[in-house]
């Protein structure tokens, strides 16, 4: 037909043209030296600000059942969450020598507060742990949250001395005394019976010993032991044997095993729908479901925030750990590598095994969601650790140099009294210069 317009062989629409630069701008952002620093320190603000605001909505009714007021849980989950900010904030200022130098005071601390915690009239038990320590009133603190942070910061400077004296290739030195003291850490938990805790512990040291290297079949026979000694330790305990047979139950009784928390936590995520029910209008924490504002928030949050609220929770942990494995992989200092992956390996493990629990795919372990459960014992060290990952992001040379080139919004310098504007910085530029600033061995 005379009139019609051809398109040229080989062009493409418009709306490709504008998918593809979406794509390559979504990527060079994804890209840039502060991607992680921004993705550390917004991803953990939002998990504990909607931490809170789930721990006053999930503790309500728990309260007033305890005839206390209905923002008791919330006051007490806030001044942790204040004091944690100032941990935090004091980790990330740090410099990384002065980390390292806490690192065997910090062990030292954990060790004698994790025995002081069988002393009679010293430690207390709670839900059948004895894992706790009274500090008067309605305070109560457990030591073996910090041995957390304690194994991650001094694994990670002994391992870094044993890497820098070139000892990492003999296999004795990477077990000793790493797992030894591990082990010892681990004892002194079970001997309360926090087998929760422990499986984070023995999380925390496999990913040290893979980041250090460890041969194959090294890391397969510490693997042997611990799962040994994990299978003889649930054998022995009808309670865990309780909480293996609630994998997947949809009764609250499945055979001999009371299955009333782990059925009640999928009953709260199925009635969620999309959108939730509202926030606030849960039902099953009316006393249905145990621990509603500890171990089981998320299906709190799933039964009031819906599908969309769970998936955004999940999107934030899948951040924080995308952000740390890249702080660990793009720096040569051998210490921030183990740290970064250690602090990874506990946040990622502690959230997969509490959500696991949650959706029915895992036994119960006792753990809370880091940063978003009530508790202020696992949320101090977690904060001061994000805090470490924050300083260790901001440490990166490409950052120092992205950081370096920042200009202050206001109190520009001015030529002849008027504002000298050099006009908007490239990114490429800025690029180029970061690339000029990074070591050569960096990715």
């Amino acid at each position: 037909m005379q009139g019609a317009v051809r398109r040229p062989a080989g062009a493409r629409p418009a709306r490709d043209n504008s998918l593809r630069r979406m794509y390559l701008n979504a990527k060079r952002a994804w890209d840039r030296p502060l991607t992680a620093y921004y993705l550390i320190m917004g991803g953990s603000l939002l998990i504990t600000v909607l931490g809170l605001v789930m721990v006053y909505s999930a503790s309500q009714i728990t309260a007033l059942q305890m005839s206390l007021p209905g923002s008791y849980f919330f006051r007490k989950q806030l001044l942790a969450a204040v004091i944690g900010g100032v941990l935090l904030l004091i980790a990330s200022l740090m410099p990384v020598k002065l980390h390292r130098a806490l690192a065997y005071p910090i062990l030292a601390g954990a060790v004698f507060l994790m025995a002081l915690v069988q002393v009679p009239g010293i430690g207390m038990s709670v839900n059948g742990n004895q894992n706790w320590i009274s500090l008067g009133g309605s305070f109560q603190i457990q030591p073996s949250e910090f041995g957390k942070l304690a194994l991650v910061l001094w694994g990670a400077d002994l391992l870094a001395r044993k890497q820098d004296k070139r000892l990492l290739n003999q296999w004795k030195h990477m077990l000793v005394p790493l797992v030894p003291v591990a082990f010892m850490l681990l004892g002194l938990i079970m001997l309360g019976g926090d087998m929760g805790t422990a499986i984070i512990l023995t999380a925390i040291l496999f990913g040290l010993l893979w980041l250090a290297g460890a041969p194959t079949r090294l890391f397969v026979g510490v693997l042997s032991v611990a799962s040994a000694i994990g299978v003889i330790l649930i054998k022995t305990s009808p309670n865990r044997m309780a909480r293996l047979a609630c994998i997947g139950a949809t009764e609250p009784k499945s055979g001999v095993a009371d299955c009333w928390q782990a059925v009640h936590g999928i009953y709260a995520l199925a009635s969620g729908g999309i959108f939730g029910s509202g926030l606030g209008a849960s039902v099953e924490k009316w006393g249905q479901l145990p621990e509603a504002h500890t171990d089981f928030i998320f299906a709190v949050t799933g039964e009031e925030l819906g599908l969309a609220g769970t998936l955004s929770v999940l999107a934030l942990f899948a951040a924080l750990g995308y952000a740390g494995i890249r702080v660990a992989g793009r720096t040569e200092d051998p210490f921030v590598r183990y740290a970064a992956g250690g602090v990874t390996t506990w946040i990622t493990a502690q959230a997969v095994i509490n959500i696991g629990a949650v959706l029915g795919l895992l036994p119960i372990a006792g753990v809370p969601l880091p940063l978003f459960s009530y508790g202020g014992s696992a949320l101090l060290p977690t904060m001061f650790a994000i805090g470490l990952m924050i300083a260790f992001a901001r440490d990166e040379p490409a950052a120092r140099a992205a950081l370096s080139l920042r200009q202050p919004r206001f109190g520009r310098k001015r030529a002849g009294g008027a504002v000298r504007d050099r006009g908007p910085r490239r990114w490429n530029t800025m690029r180029r210069r970061a690339s000029a600033a990074r070591s050569s061995g960096e990715r």
